[in-house]
């Protein structure tokens, strides 16, 4: 006999009721007899908004991504929207990427909006997921959901929110939302779709989000540079070959090579270890090409369009990636020159980034005395300062996990209009005799030399949650004193929102939300910070280090000592 935990029987007795199909029905109890320990993952609990929205595997369950959970999730999202807009007729925009089930999902989706009387724009075929923030603003939307899960494994999917601004849920709203969700049961979710409520969309959306890609992203770069400029270019067998090779062309550059074989949208991702552009592996087949065609540039991006890798060549004409700080520095400074160069700072604009990236942005921005943001970790923090600061032009912001937002037409970080970004600098670079590589050098050289490295532990299931926490339960009540020979001089705790001085003995309240992130900060200007991901089953290890020489020997040394340390080698 298998013994199943009391409240994972309550929970799983009610998904073998006639309310559930007959599959899904079929597939649990398969589980109990044979497959206990997947059973206890599938319903030990709900799935959760993390910080890109609500993210799983897909199977049965209250902890899997299925169209019950979807139903449910969607059903909670109509009965809030009705409150909050009670005099409005209320509009939703679906889009979905090209992992298994999402264009299934995305129609039981918008067959609940419709069965609650909301009109739904749904996306013909699969789009990215910066398309879908600009069609809220650009369809005068209250709410939007892409279906994607990013970067993750082919086995998951998931369920972003977007409010009437185009940007991410934040609090309070994602908090209601839920106690709106967790107040139904899954019968009292509508799926009887009203057909007549579901408009389809696709060119006119495109068209607009290409043109706008191209105003925000384009920079006078002269045609024969553009021309000039050898780029090869792999979607990873995502979304991002609807949209982006299409703004490149638009944009100028005739010199776009595309990896075929990843061409193919493909849930099972079957070139690539992991479809995430933040592993140099994945980059790995565009890189072949380009030393083949000798190309300058290599961008590739994830499944949903959000994120891209960079490869340029180095001082040696080496392809080198380009890690998520270092892009985003190159961007950020580009952008603050040719906003110099056009006369249009004036001291009422900021750029953005968070707390876990690099310092550099911040120097950056002092460096061009325009004002610096930070938050928390995900592109949603970034679109809420575009709200609370509206007196304030955004210019650029971005993170350290591979995502970029260059304006403030999409709230989201956009890998369309980052690509062509970064096609543009590196152009006007080769054009002038340099390269993207030497202009990062030389960004170094205006404002500080700073490197960073990320270490992500992957902990599975409900065992994998509890050593996550235990790691940072253990790293906040047994802190480090010192981290590779350098006393720690200051501790930021965003769990409890305060900071400790450890030289001093004194506290501070920081202003920032309350989020699981500790933060340590060693003399010699070393910066160590744990982050459990909100979106997938890691623990992440952020460490960033600088020295006044710009060593580059001495700095990798220092991150090493530091991985050692914190035994993360």
């Amino acid at each position: 006999m298998i013994y199943v935990d009391p409240k994972i029987l309550e929970r799983l007795n009610a998904w073998l009721t006639p309310f559930f199909d007959e599959k899904t029905r079929d597939t649990i109890k398969e589980m109990i007899a044979h497959d206990p320990e997947g059973l206890e993952d599938s319903f030990y609990k709900s799935l959760a908004f993390g910080t890109g929205g609500m993210r799983g595997k897909m199977g049965v369950g209250d902890n899997r991504i299925n169209k019950y959970t979807l139903g449910k999730n969607t059903q909670g999202l109509s009965n809030y929207l009705k409150k909050q807009f009670p005099n409005l007729k209320i509009s939703v925009a679906i889009a979905y990427d090209c992992r298994h089930n999402s264009k299934e999902l995305a129609k039981v989706v918008a067959d609940v909006f419709s069965a609650n009387g909301i009109h739904v724009f749904l996306f013909s075929e699969l789009r990215p997921t910066p398309e879908l923030s600009f069609a809220v603003k650009h369809l005068n939307c209250q709410c939007g959901i892409v279906l994607t899960a990013s970067h993750n494994p082919p086995e998951y999917n998931g369920y972003k929110v977007y409010w009437e601004d185009g940007g991410q849920l934040v609090p309070p709203q994602d908090a209601e939302i839920i106690s709106e969700i967790n107040s139904l049961q899954y019968t009292d979710v509508n799926f009887e779709a009203n057909e007549a409520l579901i408009e389809t969309i696709d060119a006119e959306v495109d068209t607009a989000f290409a043109e706008a890609s191209l105003r925000n992203g384009s920079f006078n770069t002269p045609k024969e540079a553009k021309q000039n400029l050898k780029i090869v270019f792999t979607s990873l067998h995502g979304t991002s070959i609807t949209m982006i090779p299409k703004v490149l062309e638009q944009a100028g550059y005739t010199q776009v090579h595309i990896v075929e074989e990843q061409a193919t949208p493909n849930g099972d991702f079957p070139t690539v270890t992991s479809p995430n552009p933040e592993e140099p592996e994945a980059l790995r087949m565009a890189m072949e090409r380009a030393e083949a065609l000798q190309a300058d540039i290599v961008i590739g991006t994830d499944p949903d369009c959000d994120r891209l890798g960079i490869a340029v060549r180095d001082a040696n004409g080496t392809l080198t990636v380009l890690n998520g700080n270092q892009a985003m520095v190159i961007m950020t400074y580009f952008l603050l020159e040719q906003w110099k160069k056009e006369g249009r700072l004036d001291g009422n604009q900021f750029v953005a980034s968070t707390i876990v990236s690099t310092p550099m942005v911040r120097k950056i921005a002092q460096h061009f005395n325009v004002d610096y943001k930070e938050g928390l970790t995900g592109f949603k923090w970034i679109a809420k300062m575009v709200n609370d600061f509206p007196e304030m032009e955004f210019i650029g912001g971005g993170e350290e996990s591979f995502g970029y937002m260059v304006g403030d037409f999409v709230r989201d970080k956009d890998a369309v209009t980052a690509t062509l970004l970064a096609c543009e600098i590196a152009a006007q670079k080769k054009a002038a005799g340099s390269s993207m590589f030497d202009y990062l050098q030389a960004i170094y050289r205006k404002v500080g030399t700073y490197q960073e490295y990320l270490v992500s532990l992957v902990k599975e299931g409900k065992k994998g949650a509890e050593e996550i926490a235990t790691i940072m339960k253990n790293l906040r009540e047994h802190p480090f004193k010192e981290i590779a020979d350098s006393p720690v001089i200051r501790i930021e705790d965003y769990e409890s929102g305060v900071a400790k001085d450890a030289q001093n003995n004194t506290s501070e309240v920081l202003k920032i939300p309350r989020s699981n992130v500790l933060i340590y900060y060693t003399e010699d200007g070393s910066k160590i910070a744990a982050r459990p991901s909100g979106t997938e089953p890691k623990i992440k290890f952020y460490i960033s280090v600088h020295d006044p020489s710009g060593d580059l020997s001495l700095l990798q040394k220092k991150i090493d000592n530091i991985r050692t340390h914190l035994t993360l080698s």
